[in-house]
């Protein structure tokens, strides 16, 4: 196993890929502003990113390795909507509500949904079922959102 297949590698990457999205809705909600259009940034957003996908499949090859040998679902597609939602909403409510807060809250909503997705396996996610200690860990994250968005 190389170190491209490292567990600490993955979590250090997502790590990584983490701290870009305080970074993202900060710069995404300022053009927002700027724009006088949270739709408007959004757009960009997506053909930025768009564009720079499609380079990334050219150069790595990834069209050549797609041997698709069953139908695929509809919802397997839909991932797409959740993203669209999420990006038009941290670009309207950030400026208003603070990056901060409002990834906080992101952040509990993704630990929420991380926990009943892999509680029942649901879209063929790795199950891990809920534990004592998993529902101490849930706890302290609810606690740690409430204390790090709270006005003293």
């Amino acid at each position: 196993m190389n170190v491209f297949q490292q567990p600490l590698f993955y979590a250090l990457l997502m790590s990584v890929a983490g701290m870009g999205i305080p970074i993202m809705a900060a710069l995404n909600g300022n053009l927002g502003i700027k724009l006088n259009s949270p739709a408007l940034a959004t757009v960009i957003l997506f053909i930025v990113g768009g564009v720079v996908s499609l380079a990334y499949l050219f150069m790595s090859g990834g069209m050549s390795k797609l041997p698709i040998k069953e139908s695929i679902p509809i919802t397997s597609y839909l991932g797409g909507l959740f993203v669209i939602f999420y990006i038009l909403s941290m670009t309207w409510v950030a400026p208003k509500f603070g990056v901060g807060n409002a990834i906080a809250m992101v952040l509990l909503g993704q630990i929420i949904s991380m926990t009943v997705i892999d509680h029942f396996g649901l879209m063929n996610a790795l199950k891990h079922t809920i534990s004592k200690q998993r529902v101490a860990g849930l706890a302290f994250m609810v606690l740690g959102v409430y204390l790090t968005i709270r006005r003293f």
